[in-house]
């Protein structure tokens, strides 16, 4: 199966349809009428769905279970044609398009079976995925035209002890949302440093300023005191995004000291320094930040 872990909670939806053909408008009459010997075909096509529905991880190998929060089976007649939507809501990780196929599919399976007695000719059709709603892809806008910069502060890296590693990992990651880093930049952990590379950077007007390292409690982790002058509003939910996200994978998560904010139109994101913590934070409030980006235009 997938590794999903690195995925946030979210609002997913699906809508799938099939088609169930019958031979003769007389069998469609027996159906509308519940002249069906084995029963009602439209109630007990929809429960078998809605069982279908809660079981698709037992069908599909590679199909996470995931929790199944709405459901609405519907039903369309036309001549000798039943047209079959299945509706599927959850929050989670993955989306249910499977789910709703899978419905669709079982649906009218159990049309055929309830009607080959009576009719020879019945016939599947067009089992197919019409919509889905939710999860990264989509937030992530097509194009982004956003002026974005990388600042790692590091003694370590700057002084040619550590390999930088968590900078390229966050420029990878930002390239998955059609993101590119304008400038990307390595300093000393040092205030009177960092607050002179960060004032070149609001003076550019750059949209997206992103500043890693010194969010811990060391002795040299002095990047929130540097930054905290220049910011105007702090947004609370996204450093409570990136907190929360990282202690559900590690304790330690909880002494990060991450922040989030604004400078005029610019947005300033401080993240941690190290591998893990900074792809985990990207991964925590990426692509959801864009909305900020289309706020800002509309004030």
């Amino acid at each position: 199966m997938v590794d999903i872990t690195s995925k946030n909670f979210s609002l997913r939806k699906a809508t799938a349809q099939a088609l169930v053909r019958v031979g003769t408008l007389e069998t469609m009459e027996a159906i509308e009428q519940d002249r069906v010997p084995k029963g009602n075909v439209f109630c007990m096509a929809k429960a078998a769905g809605l069982f279908a529905v809660k079981r698709t991880s037992d069908m599909i190998p590679d199909c996470h279970p995931l929790p199944v929060e709405y459901t609405d089976i519907r039903y369309e007649t036309k001549d000798t044609f039943i047209r079959i939507e299945v509706e599927v809501h959850t929050v989670y990780k993955t989306g249910v398009e499977v789910e709703a196929m899978h419905a669709a599919s079982v649906v009218a399976l159990t049309m055929y079976d309830m009607l080959k007695p009576i009719d020879k000719e019945v016939s599947i059709h067009e089992i197919k995925l019409l919509q889905k709603e939710g999860g990264k892809s989509s937030l992530v806008p097509e194009h982004s035209d956003l002026k974005t910069v990388l600042l790692f502060c590091s003694d370590a890296i700057q002084d040619g002890k550590k390999d930088d590693q968590a900078g390229l990992e966050v420029i990878e990651k930002l390239k998955t949302y059609h993101v590119s880093v304008d400038d990307y930049r390595i300093c000393r952990n040092d205030a009177p440093e960092i607050t002179g590379i960060l004032e070149k950077y609001l003076e550019s007007k750059m949209d997206l300023i992103i500043i890693l390292g010194g969010t811990g409690l060391g002795k040299g982790d002095k990047t929130p005191e540097a930054v905290v002058p220049y910011i105007e509003k702090r947004i609370p939910g996204i450093e409570e995004a990136m907190r929360s996200y990282g202690q559900q994978r590690s304790p330690y998560a909880m002494f990060s000291r991450s922040m989030a904010g604004t400078c005029g139109n610019s947005l300033i994101l401080v993240l941690p320094g190290s591998t893990r913590g900074a792809a985990e934070s990207v991964a925590a409030i990426f692509p959801g930040v864009f909305h900020f980006f289309k706020s800002i235009k509309k004030s």
